[in-house]
Formats: C-alpha cells, structure tokens, sequence
C-alpha cells in the first residue's frame, strides 16, 4: 500500500493513473489523504492562521512549526492544474482510500466525490472536524482505524466489505 497526503496525493494518483498495472512496484491499494481541488490555495495573513487550516493538534502544530522544512505560505500555491487533471481523471484498478477533513479550505468534496465514483474499487471518508492533514489531526486516532479497516478489507478478495457494520446505536 502507498500513502499520499496533500501534494503527495496528487502526485501519488496522476502516478498510479498513469503507470501499467503490471508495473513492478503497483500498490496493492492507495491511501489519498488530503487531496487539493483544482486552483485551491490558501490566503492566509499569517502562520497561525495557515497552521489552523492544517491542523488543530498541539504536537503536530509544534512539529510544524520546529521544522525547518516547512516555511510559512506553503498552501499559497495551487498545486498544477495537469497533475491534478491526472489526478481527479483517474480510473486506475488500484483500491483507493480518499481522506478528506470537513473544515479542509483546501478540499473540492465534489470532486472528491466524483473520483471516489470513477475508480472502479474507491472509498471517499470525510473526518468530521478535520483539517487540512488529516492524518495529524485531533481525530488521527479515527482516521488511523479507517486506514486499517480498509487494510482488513483489502484482505478479501474485492468486493471490498467493511469488517464492522453498526446495527443498532443511539448516538
């Protein structure tokens, strides 16, 4: 399995749309986390500002924020529009797992849901109060047990079925 988050996403899709199934390193599926829309960018007045579209997680705020690497202003551009052509126009038979944060100013949830609907083997999980890295986020914990639900799913033979259903509940 190989895990794309945000441009990484993008880059991960446009290779797997790309790339022959028979190609020597294809995935047995792929989780998409945090796939920007088309032209999407972030006009945030300052760092504080583009570290809570990212995430409201203290540790991974203060990881951001210790990292050399990361330099505010890294959401103001949009990523190009041929690589997320590649990427939203995908029908690679690859299982895929998209995430995406509800609260995500990046996020084109529309797209998202009509990629979701292409791929022939695709499930589009929304994070309830999720941020732009849903993968670092308050809920990590939820989305790291939807990553694995998929995992368990991947280990039938597809149609892919989820390993719990709720039956009844009162929340």
């Amino acid at each position: 399995m190989l895990v794309g988050a945000d441009s990484g996403a993008a880059a991960l899709a446009a290779l797997v749309a790309t790339a022959p199934p028979d190609a020597a390193w294809w995935p047995d599926a792929v989780v998409l986390a945090g796939l920007p829309g088309h032209g999407s960018r972030l006009a945030a007045d300052d760092w504080a500002q583009e570290l809570d579209a990212r995430t409201h997680c203290p540790v991974h705020r203060e990881t951001l924020a210790d990292d050399p690497a990361t330099r505010p202003g890294m959401l103001a551009d949009a990523l190009p529009d041929t690589l997320l052509d590649l990427a939203y126009g995908s029908t690679a038979p690859v299982p895929a797992l998209l995430l995406t944060g509800d609260t995500d100013p990046l996020a084109d949830r529309d797209a998202l849901r009509r990629l979701a609907k292409s791929l022939p083997v695709a499930r589009l999980a929304v994070v309830r109060g999720g941020h732009r890295d849903v993968l670092n986020d308050l809920q990590h914990r939820s989305v790291a047990a939807e990553v694995v639900g998929f995992l368990e799913a991947l280990r039938a033979a597809p149609p892919l079925v989820p390993s719990i259903t709720v039956e009844s509940s009162a929340w």
